[in-house]
């Protein structure tokens, strides 16, 4: 499968800085990933997204970023040897972007290369996007349950902005989804 480089919103550059030293690379994903974005979907969450779902999030309003092995990596790397990448996709970002908002729909990363630095990786390479796209918030919500997640967005300098009551099914109920935004200063 051909990988396109990184979109130029979000700079080539800047994506080979953030992963400068790692055994991965950001790149641009196009609609041809969706089966494998399905899979990482069903491996790290507990509701996934459909397939559809995800082939809606590709035209002119969104950017889809992908987290893949290098084509060198070392083969003795913990995500080089995961039994569960998907060809080779670790992770993956959805944004849509209407004028200068930015929301961050969806970022999943293959539960067995959590905790290592990549979602925060991921995280930086959106927050990066949407600065050289000339957003002036970053917007998000996560479950109320999800404090790893919430925890990385509070780092990142997210602040809660909002609740929405019973959003998210869980098992035997619901939960809320905690909105948060990012004020995104251009230098």
């Amino acid at each position: 499968m051909n990988t396109p480089s990184v979109d130029s919103p979000f700079a080539a550059q800047l994506a080979t800085q953030l992963t400068l030293g790692l055994p991965v690379e950001l790149v641009a994903l196009t609609p041809t990933y969706v089966p494998q974005m399905a899979q990482l979907e069903s491996l790290a969450h507990s509701h996934p997204m459909s397939e559809g779902n995800l082939a809606d999030c590709f035209g002119h309003l969104y950017r889809v970023l992908g987290l893949k092995l290098s084509a060198g990596s070392d083969a003795n790397t913990d995500a080089a040897s995961d039994p569960d990448s998907v060809d080779g996709l670790l992770g993956f970002a959805i944004v849509q972007q209407i004028v200068d908002e930015v929301t961050l729909l969806d970022i999943c990363l293959l539960p067995s290369q959590q905790g290592k630095g990549y979602g925060k990786l991921l995280l930086n390479a959106v927050v990066a996007s949407a600065k050289a796209s000339a957003a002036v918030v970053l917007m998000l919500e996560v479950r109320e349950s999800n404090l790893a997640a919430r925890a990385l967005y509070q780092k990142a300098g997210f602040i809660e902005s909002g609740r929405r009551k019973g959003y998210y099914p869980i098992a035997g109920g619901k939960e809320d989804a905690i909105l948060m935004d990012l004020a995104i200063t251009q230098e």
